[in-house]
């Protein structure tokens, strides 16, 4: 793998971010540590960048994975936001976004370059940046390039994304149960 497949994005935005617990998300598969970055069309040098590196695994997978020419129906990590997401999820509007997974635990670091432990630090919505590199792949008649996570470094804070989710506190706070109540023992089988 030669470092023109390797890119240190920009700041981007961080979504779906599993990068402290490997999971597998299907019965069957390995686990991986992941993350989605969300990229700004604007951000021209990062989208620059991330182009020149998928061209540069389309050619080493050309020699190496696709028996010397590009495949006519090549899966590429690179996609558009707003074609693709923006209708059920906002945040994609105006973005680009791609996914990166990783067998191996990636570095996890904070602006300053120390170390982030806390899991609960680095969330969907954060923004930050991330080293990735591209690579050609051709399992089970897919052929492609994917993105390998490398390590990842939480530049500052931003709006969680996902659905709003209340405390147990709030969800339970206006429906106290009577415990000393006999409608608590109502026989339903009866």
């Amino acid at each position: 793998m030669s470092n023109s497949t390797k890119v240190i994005t920009g700041k981007v935005r961080f979504s779906y971010v599993n990068i402290f617990n490997a999971r597998a998300f299907q019965q069957g598969q390995d686990a991986k540590y992941s993350i989605c970055l969300l990229i700004d069309k604007k951000d021209k040098t990062t989208l620059s960048k991330i182009k020149a590196a998928i061209e540069a695994a389309i050619q080493d997978g050309i020699s190496s994975k696709w028996g010397g020419k590009r495949p006519a129906n090549l899966k590429l990590p690179l996609r558009d936001g707003d074609a693709e997401r923006a209708e059920e999820a906002p945040e994609y509007a105006g973005c680009y976004f791609l996914n990166a997974n990783s067998v191996q635990k990636p570095g996890v670091v904070d602006k300053d370059l120390n170390e982030i432990l806390d899991a609960t630090e680095v969330y969907s919505g954060c923004y930050g940046r991330a080293s990735i590199t591209f690579y050609p792949f051709n399992s089970n008649g897919n052929k492609g390039v994917a993105v390998g996570l490398n390590n990842v470094q939480k530049l500052e804070d931003g709006e969680p994304l996902g659905a709003a989710r209340a405390s147990a506190e709030e969800d339970f706070a206006d429906s106290r149960p009577d415990l000393n109540n006999s409608d608590n023992d109502i026989d339903f089988l009866g």
